[in-house]
């Protein structure tokens, strides 16, 4: 594949990509109706069970920068396919599972496979029209934010109706089709067989760096933030990475060009998402909560898991919908101004909620008004990433800015657990977030919301004709060409 296809055949390649993100996230929430149940169905301790959703986390991070740098060395189409490989895999034994070591390994093969955005979006400025690029980059990177959505409410109605093993097996039949759509449909693209070997030991340190890290962050809550054991797992997994730092400043060919990630464009985006993947995780973690509790305690919904979930989807559906609107006005004005709109409208929206907790639909509206805000922000930051890092590492970019929203959505996790954990109220004898809680959480997203537009007002804004920013696909500044040397 030497070049961008015809317009006409870019559509198919775009459904394709998109179907494969929303599936992949949507394999991310597939076990949260089941979060209560699980130490009944695997016979296991609740400190045991976390590691079902634990497990997909940490694999996930390890794995996508990982799969980002094959991508770039070779092809983003066969490593669409080697992601999707431990997707079936670990969903096939998942739903084989009666205990719990089973799941968490077909957990963290399902979180393996969470490499297949960030390639998609990258693959999609080898083979698209410039014309085609902004709108399908926007629609592609929010699919991630739209599988997690829609995939609540789709769990949840399985989940009560079904079997549970129901909800992995038709995961393993999604993503067998998403294999033969991607071997069918996806075109194969150049790869520069000039890029070096891959970096087996930065691989290794960054992944035990990330590792500890975020371990600390997501358990840090049951260990004790002050605790020897989260204080030395955080302490390790910081050494870790600042020594992998070191070593990649001086490799010719690192796993992650930390020269590229330092230019301001990229740097600053990179810190743009790691507040809009906390700012996008906020409402996630709180409205369904809110949803749920009793109406006894005198602001708690009463609302069933299936009917949460059926509030929360429209605005997964908002996010798809957003998501064009925010391509064009990069492709129009810059994916810039589309990343400070998208933080501005997020900021809003949890606005919009302190004056929505007393009913279902009203929260419905303000999540709807954060998603949309979001898929304008998620569209917006591979095109300014793209814009700025060399064609040969746009894989690897792209994977690192997934990362950072990663990050960005642990960080919440934790920060809203301590603040719902310490502003309780007593109901029955039982501690349960108070109202306090949950407008406190909802006010930081707010915060962190306007903090990532902020970020984005200092991102260096390179005018082109009709005052559009330098787009991927357009030519690139000769500097972001230039090869790096160790």
């Amino acid at each position: 594949m030497d070049g961008p296809l015809a317009s006409s055949r870019s559509g198919p390649i775009v459904a394709v990509l998109a179907f494969t993100g929303t599936v992949a996230a949507i394999m991310q929430t597939v076990v949260m109706p089941l979060l209560d149940q699980l130490t009944t169905l695997l016979h296991t301790s609740s400190s045991a069970a976390t590691w079902v959703v634990t497990s997909t986390l940490l694999a996930a991070a390890v794995c996508t920068p990982v799969t980002g740098r094959l991508g770039d060395l070779h092809g983003k189409k066969p490593m669409l396919l080697v992601c999707c490989t431990p997707l079936l895999i670990g969903s096939v034994i998942c739903a084989l599972s009666s205990s719990v070591l089973p799941m968490v390994v077909g957990r963290s093969l399902q979180g393996m496979g969470m490499g297949v955005v960030p390639l998609g979006i990258s693959l999609l400025r080898d083979v698209l029209p410039r014309e085609k690029l902004s709108s399908a980059i926007a629609l592609v990177s929010a699919s991630m934010g739209i599988g997690g959505g829609l995939g609540l409410p789709i769990s949840a109605a399985v989940a009560q109706y079904f079997s549970w093993r129901v909800l992995f097996w038709g995961s393993a039949v999604l993503v067998a089709l998403i294999l033969v759509l991607i071997f069918v449909i996806v075109p194969s693209t150049a790869v520069d067989s000039d890029e070096g070997g891959f970096d087996l030991p930065g691989a290794l340190v960054l992944g035990a760096g990330l590792v500890c890290v975020l371990l600390a962050v997501s358990d840090g809550a049951d260990w004790g933030w002050a605790s020897g054991k989260t204080l030395g797992t955080l302490i390790g997994g910081v050494v870790l990475l600042l020594g992998w730092g070191w070593w990649e400043l001086r490799q010719h060919h690192p796993l992650v060009d930390l020269r590229v990630t330092a230019r301001p464009t990229v740097l600053l985006t990179n810190l743009a998402s790691i507040l809009v993947g906390f700012g996008m995780y906020a409402q996630m973690l709180i409205l369904p909560e809110l949803m749920e509790l009793p109406k006894a305690t005198g602001y708690g919904l009463g609302q069933s898991m299936l009917a949460m979930g059926c509030w929360m989807a429209p605005s997964g559906l908002m996010m798809m919908v957003a998501s064009p609107f925010g391509g064009r006005l990069s492709a129009r004005r810059g994916p810039k101004l589309t990343l400070i709109v998208g933080a501005t409208i997020i900021a809003c929206g949890y606005g919009l909620s302190q004056a929505c907790m007393g009913a279902p639909w009203a929260l419905m509206l303000a999540a709807c008004v954060t998603n949309v805000g979001t898929g304008y922000a998620y569209g917006s930051m591979p095109a300014l990433i793209m814009s700025s890092v060399p064609h040969s590492e746009t894989a690897s970019a792209n994977s690192f800015n997934t990362l950072m929203r990663s990050l960005g959505t642990s960080i919440c996790s934790a920060v809203v657990g301590v603040v719902l954990a310490q502003l309780t109220t007593n109901f029955g004898g039982f501690p349960l977030p108070s109202m306090t809680g949950f407008r406190v959480g909802m006010l930081i997203g707010c915060a962190v919301a306007v903090g990532a537009a902020l970020v984005a007002t200092a991102i260096p804004f390179n005018p082109t004709r009709g005052g559009a920013a330098q787009l991927p696909g357009q030519a690139q500044p000769q500097s972001a060409g230039a090869p790096s040397q160790a």
